[in-house]
């Protein structure tokens, strides 16, 4: 078998390069920075808030906090998570479930707050906008 791999990757290398580059992104995806988080649906997200009393983080910018977030939520914009890390220190025997407008900032921010020591961390799938779509309410500041 091993003979028949190596066969194949001289006959053809750039198959063999976009394989392992392939299956490099996918382990990058899921144990990279931003990758490995707890993800949940946004139905899934509305049962943690109503029975852990779970503490939703909106880590948008101001404008799109205005336009529409979920009911007390906490606004901390990604740029000031870490700087801001003390306003949820009180939340850290809490679950916290960070929210952005599609998902990928919120995994980072679920990243950030796993490495100072959170330990209940949820990223919304697919964000505000999968939270619109599943026709779950938002209010407007």
């Amino acid at each position: 078998m091993i003979a028949q791999f190596t066969e194949f990757a001289a006959a053809h290398p750039l198959l063999f390069i976009a394989f392992f580059g392939l299956l490099g992104a996918l382990v990058w995806t899921f144990f990279g920075p931003a990758g490995g988080s707890r993800k949940v649906t946004p139905i899934a997200a509305t049962r943690l808030i109503n029975d852990e009393d779970a503490v939703v983080v909106d880590v948008r910018g101001d404008s799109e906090f205005n336009e529409g977030h979920v009911v007390n939520a906490l606004h901390i914009p990604m740029n000031y998570l870490k700087e801001r890390m003390d306003k949820l220190e009180k939340y850290r025997n809490r679950t916290i479930i960070p929210i952005c407008r599609n998902g990928q900032q919120s995994a980072v921010a679920s990243a950030t707050l796993r490495k100072h020591g959170f330990e209940k961390v949820f990223n919304v799938s697919g964000g505000i906008v999968a939270w619109r779509e599943a026709n779950l309410p938002l209010v407007k500041k």
